[in-house]
C-alpha cells in the first residue's frame, strides 16, 4: 500500500530502530512507547489485519519467539501480546 507507514518502515522509506527482521516480518521499537521495550512486529506484506495474515501460526510464533529475545534483555515481570491496529491500517503485534 503506497501510503501505509509501516510499508515505508520496511522499505526503509521512514527511519526505525529494528528490533529484528526476516524474510516475511520486521519488527521495530514504537516511537511512542508504553514501556521499555515496545516493539511492533509487522507483516513485511501489506496485510490490514492479524487475522488475515497466512500463515496466521507463522506471525504468532514469530512474535512469541521475539519475547523470548526481549525477555532475555530486558528481563520484565511479563511480555504482553496486543493486537488492537485501529491506528494503523497495517498489521501489528
Amino acid at each position: 500500500m503506497e501510503d501505509c507507514i509501516f510499508c515505508k518502515i520496511v522499505k526503509g522509506e521512514i527511519p526505525a530502530y529494528k528490533v529484528y527482521e526476516d524474510k516475511n516480518f520486521f519488527a521495530f521499537l514504537d516511537i511512542h512507547p508504553l514501556n521499555e521495550g515496545h516493539t511492533l512486529l509487522i507483516p513485511k506484506k501489506h496485510v490490514e489485519w492479524v487475522n488475515d495474515y497466512e500463515p496466521f501460526s507463522d506471525y504468532w510464533e514469530t512474535a512469541r519467539n521475539l519475547s523470548k529475545v526481549i525477555s532475555k534483555a530486558l528481563n520484565p515481570i511479563i511480555v504482553s501480546y496486543v493486537v488492537y491496529g485501529l491506528g494503523v491500517p497495517h498489521a501489528h503485534i
